[in-house]
């Protein structure tokens, strides 16, 4: 399939490997924003319409969400072996970026009094308890109110508070009113904070690791009376709570708008930056365009690229560079490749193309929809890694198939035994062990980290006593005999990244 008119196709995968996969250690990027801010222009501006479930990596897509990518540089590129990478899932672009997936949630029902129950109040808080990271999406425009209603010369400052403060009250409300009873179990059963707390916000997603993040950062020393904490005190914890679970980026949406466009994007931005929150100024809609216009092969567009080019902008390269007396090898092939995959766009598209140049891509390097992404999923630290078959050849398929085909985007902190559990349950259950690229085994508690980790699992021949996972091949975790080569269809799904030992 292809993805956004297609920069290059992926190799596609029929879906393989999507059964039963464990999702836990993927990451979800959580879109919010007020009604007619631009959030459907974004998701369809870093999403494909025509994606169907099978051409991705998880096992179901709702009707709220969307698959966009995550841009890393292909293993393949550092090891030479480019050409010879085919994606499963993604694709890889011709200067090897590769577009790994990402799932991406529409948080629907942000209105003011959310944390009350407005609009869609408790859905939307509950739902954004799914997303790993967030993207508010602000009309810096000054067209739409709190409301998300139409309007004129609305200051969009106070938009990102408004969010964090609907955050906090939900969070607040709910561990203020218990607090007493909280104190009382805490001291009752001789816990730590951490082990009292992590049971009271369990319910918004996070694991025991972000509650000590959040007391060590808070500075909490162990034993704590949570009956002396003040008012101020728990206020101080939901404040940092919300900043550790629910990290985000600011996307300054139809920047491109004039008026007090710029003003409110300098106070916007002067406001939240300094406090840790990345804003990135941009137009969704002028994304939209570029792809409706790449599929209409008026410009030459890589998603996530500072700049595009018109047949006119490729031939005028090729001549200002043979001006300067540079040596164009094939140059007249080069022409005619050009003249085959570009055409040039009818006055009114190509005003608008001049228009789009100007007041998006010269202006702020980007239509800015691309690099939200980018930022969101950096706050969260995550690693890429590579499943294969072979350490030598880095093939992932039996008899000498696509090279580092199969690629996942995990969260920090992620294990070589989870990893093992996101490629297929039967690798989970029959695990035997792992190597690195150096050949050497991991330890299953190894964490793995980068942005080009290369793997290779061996599963056991020894059948599981249970459903879940199984020891490693032998006591010593070394492995026992030989090595044997699996078929094509040893463990469905997971034969691209292990083989029975």
């Amino acid at each position: 399939g292809t993805f956004l008119g297609g920069v290059v196709a992926s190799a596609g995968g029929g879906g393989r490997g999507t059964q039963g996969m464990d999702a836990s250690h993927s990451l979800v990027v959580g879109v919010v924003g007020k009604p007619s801010v631009g959030k459907s222009t974004f998701f369809n501006a870093v999403t494909d319409g025509k994606a169907k479930t099978g051409n991705f990596p998880f096992t179901t897509i709702e009707p709220n969400t969307g698959v966009t990518y995550y841009r890393a540089e292909c293993a393949s590129v550092s090891r030479g072996k480019q050409p010879l990478c085919k994606p499963k899932y993604g694709f890889i672009a011709e200067d090897g970026t590769r577009f790994i997936p990402v799932r991406l949630l529409d948080v629907a029902g942000l209105v003011p009094g959310a944390s009350e129950g407005a609009g869609l109040g408790n859905k939307f808080l509950n739902d954004l308890c799914a997303a790993d990271v967030l993207v508010h999406i602000i009309d810096v425009s000054g067209t739409t109110n709190e409301k998300g209603e139409a309007t004129t010369g609305y200051d969009p400052v106070d938009d990102a508070d408004w969010l964090l403060g609907e955050l906090h009250a939900w969070i607040f409300n709910n561990l203020w009113g218990r607090w007493p009873s909280i104190c009382r179990r805490h001291s009752a059963t001789k816990s730590s904070a951490a082990s009292t707390l992590i049971a009271q916000v369990s319910g918004y997603g996070c694991t025991r690791d972000l509650v000590v993040r959040v007391l060590n950062e808070m500075d909490v020393r162990e034993p704590v009376d949570l009956s002396q904490w003040s008012e101020e005190q728990v206020r101080g914890l939901v404040d940092k709570f919300i900043g550790v679970r629910f990290p985000m980026v600011l996307l300054l949406n139809k920047a491109d708008s004039g008026g007090d466009t710029d003003r409110n994007i300098q106070n916007v931005v002067e406001k939240y930056e300094p406090r840790g929150l990345p804003c990135v100024v941009g137009s969704a809609e002028a994304e939209v365009f570029l792809k409706l216009w790449r599929e209409k092969k008026f410009i030459k567009y890589q998603p996530g690229q500072e700049a595009f080019a018109t047949k006119e902008d490729e031939l005028e390269d090729i001549e200002f560079r043979l001006s300067r007396g540079e040596e164009i090898p094939d140059v007249e092939e080069l022409r005619a490749r050009i003249e085959k995959e570009l055409v040039d766009a009818p006055p009114k598209a190509a005003a608008r193309i001049e228009r789009v140049k100007d007041m998006v891509m010269y202006r702020f390097g980007g239509t800015g929809v691309w690099r939200a992404v980018q930022t969101a999923v950096d706050l969260k630290n995550p690693s890429v890694a590579y499943p294969v078959r072979s350490l030598t050849s880095l093939g992932t398929e039996g008899g000498g198939g696509s090279v580092l085909a199969d690629c996942y985007l995990l969260k920090e902190g992620t294990t070589v035994r989870q990893l093992a559990g996101m490629v297929s349950h039967q690798l989970m259950e029959r695990y035997g062990h792992a190597e690195g690229e150096d050949g050497r085994r991991l330890a299953e508690d190894h964490v793995i980290a980068g942005k080009d980790f290369i793997i290779k699992f061996t599963m056991s021949m020894v059948e599981p006593v249970a459903a879940v996972g199984i020891a490693s091949s032998s006591s010593d975790g070394k492995g026992g005999g030989g090595k044997a080569k699996s078929s094509s269809s040893d463990n469905g799904g997971a034969g691209a990244a292990a083989e029975p030992e």
